[in-house]
This record gives structure tokens, sequence and C-alpha cells, in this order.
């Protein structure tokens, strides 16, 4: 079986990918995984670009209307053609015509989907998980889109049987489903940060209950 891959990623977690072997970037939301991009092309001067972007955002490399490359005229030409001040790059055509450039590539890459691996999360949130059995505390930094499913994926890495515990905030059961905010759980980063207040010692906490009913590992 496949290892389960989240549907959204904090910068953080996208930077960690930043080596030729295994390099993502991030670019209007997405998340995208060039390492076999990488790969197919070893060797090819307009990968440069792309490597020094490794683990980076490069939202700014593209008009967020257009979905595209941004554009612009061409000083030299007056044509209409990819901006690309960091250097050209695979699959942006050469400023001029030229017969050793091959167009037959297909779909770029920033618009192939086969490369995309999941969502770059709009914010993140840190959060306190209790485990009521053992009195264990573990905080975990989470994407505010994900549901409380997906945050139990991250604290598997602490407790492999998370499953295995009813999950309550403020002693009321939490709709697995539904994201912290829609449990009630709301983001209050921007008011300890108006009101100086020390967000580690204010931090909302899910308590965890143990079922009785250990789940295989």
């Amino acid at each position: 079986m496949a290892p389960f891959r989240p549907r959204f990623y904090t910068r953080e977690e996208v930077n960690r990918h930043n080596v030729l072997t295994d390099l993502w970037v991030s670019f209007l939301g997405k998340v995208c995984d060039l390492t076999t991009l990488v790969k197919k092309h070893k060797g090819n001067v307009l990968l440069k670009p792309i490597i020094e972007a490794a683990g980076k955002d490069i939202s700014h490399w593209f008009n967020p209307q257009t979905k595209d490359i941004r554009t612009h005229i061409d000083p030299l030409t007056g044509c209409l053609k990819y901006y690309t001040p960091y250097g050209r790059f695979l699959h942006i055509p050469p400023p001029l015509p030229r017969t050793d450039w091959e167009n037959n590539f297909g779909c770029p890459w920033w618009k192939d989907p086969d490369y995309e691996v999941g969502v770059l999360a709009s914010k993140t949130r840190r959060i306190r998980i209790i485990n009521t059995l053992v009195h264990l505390e573990h905080v975990l930094e989470i994407c505010v889109e994900e549901n409380i499913w997906e945050i139990l994926r991250r604290y598997l890495t602490y407790n492999a049987h998370a499953a295995s515990y009813t999950w309550k905030y403020n002693g009321v059961n939490l709709d697995m489903e539904k994201t912290l905010e829609e449990n009630g759980i709301p983001d209050e980063d921007e008011e300890f940060y108006e009101l100086k207040m020390d967000e580690e010692q204010y931090m909302q906490a899910i308590h965890l209950y143990y079922n009785d009913d250990l789940t295989e590992a």
C-alpha cells in the first residue's frame, strides 16, 4: 500500500524537499514534486532556476490571473515573451527562433497535474494534543484547512494508536470530518499578537481519552 500523503502541506514541509533527489516547489497554492522532472532532464542547463528554487514557493514566477508564467514585451523584438528574470528554464522557448529547440514536450511542467502532490496551506496554526491516559503532551503545527482526521494522521508520529482515542475539546467530542475552526476551536494567533500574549501559555488543547480498544499499529 502506498504511504499516505496529506492533502495539505506547510511551507516548512515543502522546504524539507530541497535536494536534487527530492525536489519540491509550491506555487499558486499547489505543491509539486519535480524530482522526476529533474532526473529526466539531468545535466540540462535549463534546470538551474528550478534547482535553485528547490523547497521554495515560486508563485512570483506566475501571473495569478492566467495561472501561467508571467509575460512582458521583449525590448529587443517588441514581442510578448515569458518573463524569466531568474533565468530561462525548462519548457520556456528561447527569446529568438532556434532550430535546436524542441517544442514537442507536450504539457509544460507547471501545468502538468502528474507533478501535483497536494495543496499549500493558506495558514498554519499550533495546537496542543494531550493524551490523558499517559499524561503526555505534544504540540503540532497543522494546516488550517485540515480536518481532525488529518490532524490525527500527523499525530501518529507520537502515538500509533491515536485512532483508539476519543478526541475532545472542552469536554465535547470533536467532529473528525471538520476543521478546528468548524469544531469551535478558533485561531487566535492574531489576537495573541495584538495583545502581546504568550501563544505557548494560552494555546488551545485537544484532550484524548482512551477507548480501551487498541487498533492495529
